[in-house]
């Protein structure tokens, strides 16, 4: 993908836009840098920087329209049992390496796919399995995805029981026939009995996700689902827009018959994103960053995404999943059968890396806290002795006469229109070798 990202134009919204969620691009992560990978886990660690886990569960009822990662689709039960112990058994040569072996889990994810297309005998299994060679219940959030229509009592009390604390419904739409045009496998009554349940068993922090602009959107059911998500109430709100990397089912269609994008414009997305600004503040609710609303700052934070902005430690786990390792980046294979095949066989699944400069991983920490609506400046200045002020210093100023962000103090502030476009603005601080490449 060229980093000219369609959506800094005003438009359709073009195959090949998509969200920024590293630096330097995925697409120069390569094999060359597997002993780096290797000599990472090695490494005796600063026990300083917090350590999480990034679990990949690939498995879906049905593949989304608008779905680009690596999922399977109605999997039967032997081949998940393989997976839940391949996993395990990933986990068990990670936590012997002299980078992992003894440090506390501070933050889990359970992401896919789908997490909760397991049932609970197998999300028992794998909290038993994998608590055998690490731990979470020093984890201060452990959140877990789920798709509403795989859920039931039973696995609601199943993830409260195997620790979890944040749980993360994956709403979209509260209208059924937009449900049912995009690909998704549930349906509004789903979602209102899971939200049910996930309330009666009770959760830290719960999350519901909405999507602005898929296919057969409009002003009315758009004002409606936020409606909806406002009489909900959960403790957080994640409102995306979305996007057509060129894996998906919609861009793969529109490649093949030359048609238009059958999801609304990015005027009308982020309009529809600044009225759900609007509604939400109004309602209670704290900007947290250009998707995320809370209703205690204080309280409902996303731990992931803080450490994942930060640079800490993450281990990943399962097929085609990402993390970032004592300053080195890696990824497992992308295959099912060949990652299990390579856990089997005793080796770790690590397919590519990457090992970025200081001067990369500089540039990687602010967009992404870019994202956050603010940067403190401060920050920078202490871990890198870099002022950023002066570092990206005609990126800003442009930024700034063009009303997306100010300088206020020792913060770096986004305006409500820079938020809503944020990763337009991105690949301006991208060094220039990596603005026009691929990005995965």
């Amino acid at each position: 993908m060229s980093t000219e990202l369609n959506i800094a134009q005003p438009g359709e919204t073009e195959v090949g836009s998509y969200f920024i969620s590293n630096y330097p691009p995925y697409s120069v992560w390569d094999k060359k840098y597997l002993p780096d990978a290797k000599q990472a886990l090695q490494k005796e660690p600063d026990r300083s920087v917090p350590l999480g886990i990034y679990t990949h569960i690939p498995f879906c009822r049905k593949r989304c329209k608008f779905c680009y990662f690596r999922v399977y689709i109605q999997q039967n039960a032997k081949t998940i049992q393989r997976y839940v112990q391949a996993v395990d058994d990933e986990l068990q040569q990670l936590a012997k390496m002299p980078g992992v072996e003894g440090r506390e889990i501070e933050f889990a994810y359970f992401g896919g796919g789908t997490p909760s297309y397991l049932s609970s005998k197998q999300l028992l299994q794998l909290r038993d399995r994998l608590s055998q060679s690490v731990s979470w219940e020093t984890a201060k959030e452990v959140t877990f995805e789920c798709e509403p229509g795989t859920m039931n009592l039973e696995k609601v009390k199943t993830l409260k029981e195997i620790g979890i604390t944040r749980v993360s419904l994956g709403v979209e739409s509260f209208n059924d026939e937009i449900l049912q045009e995009n690909g998704r496998a549930h349906l509004t009554p789903e979602i209102l009995r899971a939200y049910d349940w996930i309330q009666e068993v009770g959760f830290p922090q719960v999350n519901i996700d909405l999507i602005a602009g898929m296919i057969g959107e409009t002003d009315e059911n758009w004002a409606r689902n936020l409606d909806k998500a406002i009489e909900l109430s959960p403790d957080n709100i994640t409102v995306y827009q979305m996007e057509l990397p060129f894996n998906t089912i919609i861009s793969k269609e529109m490649k093949e018959t030359g048609a238009a994008a059958p999801v609304a414009d990015w005027p009308t997305k982020r309009r529809w994103v600044s009225e759900a600004i609007d509604r939400l503040v109004e309602a209670g609710y704290h900007v947290a960053s250009g998707q995320e609303f809370v209703k205690n700052p204080e309280t409902d934070r996303f731990l992931y995404r803080d450490h994942l902005f930060r640079g800490h430690d993450i281990l990943p786990l399962g097929v085609s999943s990402f993390g970032h390792f004592q300053g080195v980046h890696y990824q497992n294979y992308d295959q099912l059968e060949q990652y299990m095949e390579t856990v089997e066989g005793g080796t770790l699944p690590i397919n590519r890396a990457y090992v970025p400069s200081k001067q990369e991983s500089l540039i990687r920490e602010f967009i992404l806290q870019m994202k956050e609506s603010k940067i403190d400046i401060g920050y920078f200045q202490e871990k890198y002795g870099v002022d950023v002020l002066h570092e990206f210093e005609d990126a800003i100023r442009n930024q700034q006469e063009a009303g997306y962000l100010n300088v206020e103090g020792n913060q770096i502030v986004l305006t409500r229109k820079g938020l809503l476009q944020i990763d337009s603005l991105l690949p301006e601080y991208f060094e220039p070798q990596f603005r026009r490449i691929r990005y995965t």
